[in-house]
C-alpha cells in the first residue's frame, strides 16, 4: 500500500472512519482475492486523486471480521463509501475507476 491508501482495522476504524470529517472510500479486500488484487492499482490512484477530499483506506476481511461483519460485507471486493459516519453508497466487484469516481465526485 502507498502512503496515501490508509490501512484500516477493527480497532482503527471508529475513530478513522466513522469519526472522519471527510468522505471515506474503504476497500474491502483479501490476500487471496484475484479482483480484489486487480482493483487495487485503481484505488492506489484515486487515493492520490482525491488527497485532502477523500480519505482512502484498505480493511483485509481476514484479519478484521467484526468490521466487515458489521458492514455485511459478503463478497470482496467490497468498495464503501461513508460520510458522516454512515454508509452513503456500495459498489461490490472490480469496476472501472470511473464508476468508483463518479460516486465520489457525487458527494465531495
Amino acid at each position: 500500500m502507498s502512503g496515501k491508501v490508509q490501512e484500516f482495522t477493527d480497532q482503527n476504524f471508529e475513530s478513522d472512519v466513522t469519526q472522519s470529517t471527510v468522505p471515506v472510500l474503504i476497500d474491502f479486500w483479501a490476500t487471496w482475492c484475484g479482483p480484489c488484487k486487480a482493483i487495487s492499482p485503481i484505488i492506489e490512484e484515486i487515493a492520490g486523486e482525491y488527497d485532502g477530499k477523500v480519505t482512502v483506506g484498505k480493511v483485509d476481511v481476514d484479519q478484521n471480521q467484526n468490521t466487515a461483519m458489521k458492514y455485511g460485507v459478503r463478497s470482496i471486493p467490497t468498495l464503501l463509501i461513508m460520510k458522516d459516519g454512515k454508509v452513503v453508497n456500495q459498489i461490490v466487484g472490480a469496476v472501472p475507476k470511473e464508476n468508483i469516481t463518479k460516486m465520489l465526485d457525487e458527494i465531495i
